[in-house]
């Protein structure tokens, strides 16, 4: 059996945990007391724990919001920049870029227009060395061959009424020497009065029957030759073809 005095023994060496209470922690110092005792309350240091965290939390919001600000208002920026520009844009092409597209499209019709006037004055003058080409090989081919009147004196008779009676033929007196007594027996068969008359120009003849003229001359040929072409060049006679 345990007795009173046993009890006291214990409880000077051991305290039930019923009767302990709060305690905080001991630290022993130096035995001259030069050490102060230091107590470090638990609870407090949670409380600076959690303020850092909390702290650190803030801050990590603050530096999101920072960024998320900052791109916000570059991409606003931006737009702005977009629309600003697009707006200048806008305003020149209203403004100076009408003006300057406006220049440009008179500028191109002008040359446009100076184009077509040179390319028709190109033909008009092509068509004017064509036609005086042409002039100089008819001239040469009356003096190489005065038979070339031929054909053209034909034409000339055949445009009178075939009714038997006479026609005359008026030639150039030069071309009449050449020409008329081999046309007379080419022309047989007509009956053909040749007739030198200084009045027709070299080259051509003057056919007559009963009153009715055919006009065989070199300057109205060669109006009816070019006159489908619009022009209207008359016939030039040369220094040869009076000598011809």
């Amino acid at each position: 059996m345990t007795t009173h005095s046993s009890k006291n023994r214990l409880y000077a060496r051991f305290i039930p945990s019923e009767e302990v209470g709060d305690v905080i922690q001991w630290h022993f110092g130096a035995v001259d007391g030069t050490d102060a005792v230091v107590e470090v309350p638990e609870a407090e240091a949670q409380v600076e724990v959690d303020v850092e965290l909390e702290e650190a939390a803030r801050q990590e919001l603050l530096e999101q919001a920072c960024a998320e600000a900052f791109a916000k208002g570059q991409e606003q920026g931006s737009a702005q920049a977009a629309l600003q520009w697009q707006q200048r844009l806008d305003d020149y092409i209203a403004g100076q870029g009408l003006e300057a597209a406006q220049r440009l499209d008179a500028l191109v019709q002008t040359l446009q227009a100076r184009s077509q006037d040179l390319q028709q004055n190109m033909a008009q003058e092509v068509l004017e060395l064509s036609c005086e080409i042409a002039r100089q090989v008819v001239r040469q081919e009356l003096r190489c061959n005065p038979l070339v009147l031929k054909p053209v004196v034909q034409e000339a008779l055949g445009m009178l009424v075939a009714d038997g009676r006479p026609a005359t033929v008026r030639l150039h007196p030069q071309d009449h020497a050449l020409v008329a007594d081999a046309l007379a027996q080419q022309l047989a068969a007509t009956s053909v009065q040749w007739v030198a008359d200084a009045a027709v120009p070299p080259g051509g003849c003057v056919a007559e029957q009963a009153g009715m003229v055919v006009d065989g001359t070199l300057e109205k040929r060669w109006q009816r030759a070019i006159a489908p072409l619009g022009l209207a060049s008359v016939w030039e006679e040369s220094a040869h073809d009076d000598d011809h």
